[in-house]
């Protein structure tokens, strides 16, 4: 598999931004992906907030397999964590954070009142890699359009502050992506779900990784989808007949492997290959 590597130069900045901002924080929501949650979570966040309470929201689970988000859910409880799954672009679950941040900051809130300070609201920092629909959850949760949003990773470029309600303040933050997947196949995975900018991919290959997967773990779904009647061990045998089902031709009869990639790649993407999920706990 070739190397896929992504850390533009404002990650690095937005890495030092957090650390400064961190002081005046008191929760931190960790925005990870329901499809991928393991993968597009940044092994850095741990080092950076561990003495936060954290809220994990596990976004885009309406296109997740909701068994799996299930399964996601408790292990991060296990763990410690307080996990809420969420589709930001519905609002479904989105109802339930600002609640939990206030109870996720109980204790802090308990001194300030012991200090004979005013109630507060409660300042919360939204964390995660690109592309995993941060902005978009700011707009949810502020009720109008604050943050730009987009389908291209890597859009949020500054931090603001955002009100939401009497009782919660937001800092949005760029999206951090670690600067080398240590595991190639986290490479892959974070490319199937669009967190890694398409121009720098080879479509081919990120779907080759896509069709073993689906081929394993939702034949019954690839199947249906793209109209086979079998799934063949050689994986080019199972692009040609999709490409062939599609008419993805090019002259001469030939099948036209880039655009049978990116179809595969983007039925996936818009779930109409069916609710999938693309690692397990």
């Amino acid at each position: 598999m070739p190397t896929i590597q992504w850390f533009p130069g404002h990650m690095a900045k937005a890495r030092r931004e957090v650390t400064e901002k961190l002081k005046q924080i008191d929760v931190v929501f960790e925005l990870v992906d329901a499809r991928v949650p393991l993968s597009s979570r940044n092994p850095m966040i741990d080092e950076l907030v561990s003495h936060k309470p954290r809220l994990i929201l596990l976004n885009k689970a309406d296109l997740a397999d909701p068994v799996v988000t299930e399964k996601w859910s408790h292990y991060f409880q296990q763990k410690g964590f307080k996990v809420i799954a969420i589709d930001s672009q519905t609002g479904k679950g989105t109802e339930k954070i600002s609640a939990t941040a206030k109870e996720l900051s109980v204790d802090l809130l308990e001194k300030l009142k012991a200090k004979g300070m005013k109630p507060r609201a409660i300042r919360a920092l939204i964390l995660g890699i690109p592309n995993v629909g941060k902005s978009t959850l700011i707009n949810r949760l502020a009720k109008k359009k604050i943050a730009k949003t987009g389908d291209r990773p890597g859009i949020t470029k500054q931090q603001q502050w955002i009100k939401v309600g009497k009782e919660l303040e937001l800092l949005d933050t760029p999206g951090i992506l670690w600067p080398k997947f240590e595991d190639q196949v986290v490479g892959y995975r974070l490319a199937a779900t669009g967190a890694i900018k398409d121009e720098i991919l080879d479509f081919q290959d990120v779907a080759v990784f896509l069709l073993k997967y689906l081929k394993e773990h939702y034949p019954k779904q690839l199947m249906e989808r793209f109209k086979l009647t079998e799934l063949n061990e050689d994986i080019v045998e199972v692009f040609d007949a999709i490409g062939k089902n599609r008419g993805l031709l090019m002259s001469g009869g030939y099948i036209d492997y880039d655009k049978a990639a990116e179809l595969i790649l983007r039925e996936f993407r818009s779930c109409k290959i069916g609710k999938i999920t693309l690692e397990k706990p």
